[in-house]
């Protein structure tokens, strides 16, 4: 597993973000989750973001250390992987203390904004990388859960390695947040969150030059071919490349992207993520249906 991490990382790979596999005993599945990774690996893709896809939002504190362990076990040694936190400040401060024993070089904070106001998440933030000896990353995921002020003084304050931006817009042209963020910090640390259907419009228009994931679980060849057509300027050929994924980002977009995925990359026959861990549920026999011939007809144009 690599150990640093810096903004050319960010731009080298496509950030994956993968479910967690489970047994049938809802127990992390050391085996399955390595098949993923490799997966994931053969394709290019040397990051992987454990986040909301693998329902990290749920996971057990209990558990936790176990995963940690068993990530870091199967991945090559040039793979970044870097697990989430949180989202509630004792569950994050409880896991920082974890972190801070492992080689992992961030973690990522899970949003929410039930219970949580900008000031509060930068006082958390501060506390938390207290206890961690490291920044890590600030996802954003609402309207309102930071201001552009308590981004700059984070960021001013190094104690952000990077900035996962997943604001959903009905048009992510129009995003005024977005535009306010890349003019208050160095977009160089901004990343694309919402897979391959805003990554081109945010590479062009906002200069956001890195993008996570989750379908990439399915296609990993072709995600970084994306990646690479935007480094190269060759617009058409990632448009072409991002539009064989709307099958299975349509099918995330009505029915959930984490359980969607999660079932995708079982139907696809590249690892067995077993059933989804609540609050999380799984998906009837019916919407199985319409993800198998999206997530097989990925994986083969994968091999293609």
């Amino acid at each position: 597993m690599k150990t640093t991490i810096c903004p050319a990382d960010l731009q080298a790979s496509v950030i994956s973000v993968p479910p967690l596999c489970r047994d049938a005993q809802l127990r992390p599945n050391a085996a399955e989750n390595a098949k993923l990774i490799k997966h994931i690996e053969s394709g290019g893709v040397s990051t992987l973001l454990y986040g909301g896809n693998a329902n990290f939002y749920n996971i057990a504190l209990s558990e936790y250390e176990t995963v940690l362990d068993q990530l870091e076990a199967a991945a090559a040694a040039s793979t970044l992987i870097v697990p989430a936190i949180g989202p509630y400040f004792g569950t994050a401060m409880d896991q920082a203390a974890i972190l801070a024993r492992k080689q992992y070089p961030t973690a990522m904070l899970l949003p929410t904004v039930a219970v949580s106001s900008p000031k509060g998440v930068q006082a958390a933030v501060f506390k938390i990388v207290e206890k961690l000896g490291k920044p890590i990353v600030l996802y954003i995921k609402d309207q309102g859960y930071v201001t552009l002020d308590v981004v700059k003084t984070l960021v001013a304050a190094g104690v952000i390695s990077w900035i996962k931006y997943a604001v959903v817009r009905p048009d992510p042209a129009q995003d005024d947040l977005l535009a306010g963020l890349v003019q208050t910090v160095d977009p160089k640390i901004i990343v694309s969150g919402i897979g391959e259907q805003p990554a081109i419009i945010h590479w062009q228009k906002f200069g956001v030059h890195a993008f996570t994931s989750g379908c990439v679980c399915v296609a990993p060849r072709r995600s970084q071919e994306l990646l690479n057509a935007l480094r190269d300027g060759d617009i058409s050929s990632a448009e072409a490349i991002r539009e064989r994924f709307n099958s299975l980002e349509s099918l995330r977009n009505a029915h959930g992207p984490i359980p969607v995925l999660h079932h995708a990359v079982s139907l696809a026959g590249i690892a067995e993520t077993g059933p989804a861990l609540p609050l999380v549920a799984n998906l009837g026999d019916e919407l199985l249906d319409e993800i198998l011939p999206a997530a097989q007809g990925l994986r083969t144009w994968n091999k293609a």
